[in-house]
């Protein structure tokens, strides 16, 4: 899955507008512009479309989290530079203040049934046995059912 899928999947989970998106670039330690956010936020075909590197993105979850959660005493979290599925699933987890359970609830609701073993080994370190790779179909119907969970229509 993209950096700039997973952007445009949370502003609409969320319904961030322009400014908020800003604002969550800036709790996150960055500072980016209107056009920046909107280049990220248009579709590959765009010409004006611009993919929003790892940093960037990991910038804006750190961002999510402090808006989430609030800031904690210290600096700012330094953003990875390179992301995976698999942090963009433990920033998600620590930004809602998710559960094990929380999670497999939003993937249920859109059909997708994993265990809590599967769940634990995206969390684990990528050094151990048990760690296994965030395939992105999981990810992609994580972020479909936090839209179900946050936005009924």
């Amino acid at each position: 899955m993209s950096n700039n899928d997973v952007l445009r999947s949370l502003r609409y989970t969320f319904d961030f507008g322009d400014d908020q998106m800003i604002k969550l670039f800036a709790h996150g330690g960055q500072t980016v512009s209107r056009a920046e956010v909107s280049e990220w936020l248009k579709q590959e075909d765009d010409p004006d479309f611009k993919p929003i590197y790892d940093k960037d993105l990991a910038t804006f979850l750190n961002g999510l989290i402090i808006h989430k959660r609030g800031k904690k005493d210290g600096e700012v979290p330094k953003p990875e530079k390179s992301m995976s599925n698999n942090i963009v699933l433990r920033k998600l987890k620590i930004a809602m203040n998710m559960k094990d359970e929380d999670m497999l609830e939003v993937l249920e609701s859109v059909d997708r049934q994993i265990s809590k073993h599967e769940l634990s080994a995206f969390f684990r370190k990528p050094t151990q046995s048990q760690y296994r790779p965030l395939k992105d179909q999981i990810l992609r119907n994580f972020l479909k059912g936090l839209q179900v969970k946050l936005r009924p229509e």
